[in-house]
């Protein structure tokens, strides 16, 4: 019998790869774009992404068809401190390796074989953290961090109000939906970008699609599954893992995710001729992607996801700790694009 999380997470995968190749989807890319060549068209794309995700997943919260709270974005306790250096790391990681973990992968695809080094280094020292030789020094930290707030996400904070749940859910998704809308659109050159918003409007149905798979589809009271959606972290890290020792685990949806997003950017690459082979040009090169990759894999694990797993997914949430890991990831990748030049000088000198 084929398990419908992984038959989910595959069909997923196949389409987020294609549409990210084909649309260069990438939250790095963009700051990059907006902040070196005045070019928001991407970002535009990434925001409408995150509006369409946000609506989408809180109407299935709200029908109680997927109960997200069981997610791992909206545990009762977390560690502020930890998710934040965790999104500073992945920032920096993202720009020093030049995209992001889901970004690796969608390159590897198209022959980039830097990227096959990236996502390696991405899975090992992601498990080192939540598994590894780093695990006792985090969880450590989280465990002297760690607080239980009286409300983990923004419509729990509207409720200590005084206002229903219903009505909670209804006006944070109505606030943060439409600021982000109403910036995706306020720009002449994205509302002409009819390939960047198709491919907002897609990655984000596609996160409500990874709810739905996990939450309601796949559901099942006798063998139950966590819920989940788009993340690349941790299935990377499960992913190595499994290459390794297949026969001692099971595939669950990241892995079969990640299998996805390979196939569909190899499958569309060579559709539409754009598979090459590249390779490092430098030592430089190479140490700077190896270090990004290594603070990805790091950051990401403390942070409980990456740009696409807490900068999209959690968000989706309305979660307040996937806004601090958010918030973490945009200042490392500002610290980097910014001070790009001094950093690799002193540190590859």
């Amino acid at each position: 019998m084929i398990d419908l999380s992984v038959a989910s997470g595959f069909v997923i995968g196949l389409v987020f790869g294609a549409v990210d190749l084909l649309s260069g989807f990438c939250l790095m890319s963009s700051l990059r774009d907006m902040w070196t060549k005045s070019d928001t068209r991407k970002i535009r794309s990434f925001a409408t992404a995150i509006a369409i995700a946000i609506i989408g997943t809180q109407i299935l919260a709200g029908s109680g068809l997927v109960n997200i709270s069981t997610s791992i974005y909206l545990q009762p306790s977390f560690s502020a401190p930890l998710i934040f250096f965790g999104g500073l790391l992945f920032g920096l990681g993202m720009v020093l390796a030049n995209g992001c973990a889901s970004r690796a992968l969608v390159l590897l695809g198209k022959g980039n074989l830097r990227s096959l080094v990236v996502i390696t280094i991405i899975g090992i020292t992601a498990q080192m953290t939540l598994k590894g030789l780093i695990a006792p020094a985090r969880i450590a930290f989280l465990d002297w961090t760690r607080t239980t707030p009286t409300a983990v996400s923004a419509p729990a904070l509207l409720s200590t109000m005084g206002l229903d749940d219903t009505a909670a859910r209804l006006i944070a998704t109505l606030i943060a939906s439409s600021a982000l809308l109403i910036y995706a659109f306020s720009d002449k050159q994205f509302r002409r970008a009819y390939g960047q918003i198709a491919a907002g409007v897609i990655i984000g149905l596609l996160v409500v699609a990874g709810w739905v798979a996990t939450g309601w589809l796949a559901a099942d009271d006798f063998n139950p599954i966590p819920v989940a959606s788009l993340t690349f972290v941790s299935p990377l890290a499960d992913s190595v893992q499994y290459t390794m020792l297949s026969t001692g685990l099971t595939l669950n949806f990241g892995i079969a995710l990640v299998a996805g997003v390979l196939i569909g950017s190899l499958v569309t690459a060579t559709l539409t001729g754009r598979f090459e082979l590249e390779g490092y040009t430098s030592v430089t090169h190479t140490g700077r992607s190896m270090a990004g990759a290594a603070f990805m894999g790091i950051g990401g694990a403390m942070a409980y996801g990456c740009s696409i797993g807490q900068g999209l997914t959690g968000v989706s949430t309305l979660a307040m700790p996937s806004f601090i890991a958010l918030i973490g990831i945009l200042c490392g990748a500002a610290f980097a694009i910014h001070s790009r030049t001094r950093l690799l000088a002193f540190a590859f000198r």
